[in-house]
């Protein structure tokens, strides 16, 4: 009976964490955190300004830059109120459905950027393999249906989630781990069999993470094959030259991501500060050292943001 009763109870809110042992600190954290948000938002702004305005840089590769730095952008601006709110006010509490619209975002972020690198992978491939075939092979249209394709996917494959735990009874605890809201988190605080959202997440990243990390695996191995045929060593360096912007990317997503998992998979003798903070580096790693990576190789974004810098001066002088 009693059951019965709480089967299609759910709580009004969760509450956040922060990290743990360091709450006196919170306050002091939030300058250094904010500073974070900052650079991410507004380095990946500056490197979609640019590539709109530069006609040098309207090709498929800095079209899918653009895509990279947009997802960058949509994954710092899901977890930045709750984070700021938490280090800054110290409000933890979540809405239900707003902790369910959250983590329906991130998700879909995060596997819009897997996609992405996937796409730049292949974009690298078509680069070296046949690189006379390039333009007539990413043809602005496919660059579009491409885009079109890895947003459908991530949208439709996080879709059921949400729902997935809304029909769950939730009557014990309502803490979670994080400062934001994660499909395993919230998961993990039901009061009944959580078989099928398990099933359906593994089967999720599989699909996403796990065949996109496979391609980019297999994408590298042709091109490694391709440059080492190439007859002048000058030519083989500047082919991986112009992969090392990409190879960066896919690090520190995918080092972040295989290490939360690890983590989550073997760790739990581990204290809750390393889950914690392996959570918060998969989330705001990317959106941090992307930008700092594109600018550091590209002289057009570097030249913008010295721009925005000179223009900025001029104004606080004036």
């Amino acid at each position: 009976m009693a059951n019965n009763n709480y089967s299609h109870f759910q709580h009004l809110y969760f509450v956040l964490t922060g990290i743990p042992g360091l709450e006196q600190m919170y306050y002091w954290m939030a300058f250094p955190l904010g500073a974070i948000y900052v650079i991410a938002l507004f380095g990946n702004s500056v490197i979609i300004s640019t590539i709109k305005s530069e006609s040098s840089l309207h090709i498929p590769m800095y079209y899918f830059l653009c895509m990279l730095a947009l997802a960058d952008m949509g994954l710092a601006l899901c977890t930045l109120p709750s984070m700021l709110g938490i280090f800054w006010f110290n409000y933890k509490s979540i809405a239900f459905d707003a902790c369910l619209v959250q983590m329906y975002f991130i998700h879909t972020f995060s596997a819009i950027e897997s996609g992405v690198l996937v796409a730049m992978a292949f974009d690298r491939v078509v680069a070296i393999w046949t690189p006379l075939r390039y333009s007539t092979i990413l043809t602005n249209g496919v660059v579009f249906r491409t885009g079109a394709v890895i947003l459908t996917r991530a949208v439709c494959v996080v879709f059921p989630v949400p729902f997935l735990i809304k029909r769950l009874p939730f009557y014990r605890s309502n803490v979670l781990s994080h400062s934001f809201c994660l499909h395993q988190d919230v998961m993990r605080l039901a009061c009944a069999s959580t078989r099928v959202n398990s099933l359906y997440g593994l089967i999720a990243v599989i699909f996403t993470k796990g065949s996109d990390s496979l391609c980019i695996l297999l994408s590298y191995v042709f091109i490694l094959r391709t440059v080492m045929a190439m007859a002048s060593r000058e030519g083989r360096l500047k082919a991986l030259n112009t992969c090392v912007s990409h190879i960066c990317a896919v690090l520190i997503f995918y080092v972040p991501l295989i290490g939360v998992s690890v983590i989550h998979r073997f760790g739990k003798h581990l204290s809750p500060l390393t889950h914690v903070l392996m959570a918060n580096a998969y989330l705001l790693i990317p959106p941090v050292l992307n930008p700092i990576v594109y600018t550091v190789k590209t002289k057009e974004i570097r030249r913008k943001i010295i721009q925005i810098f000179v223009r900025t001066k001029i104004t606080s002088e004036s």
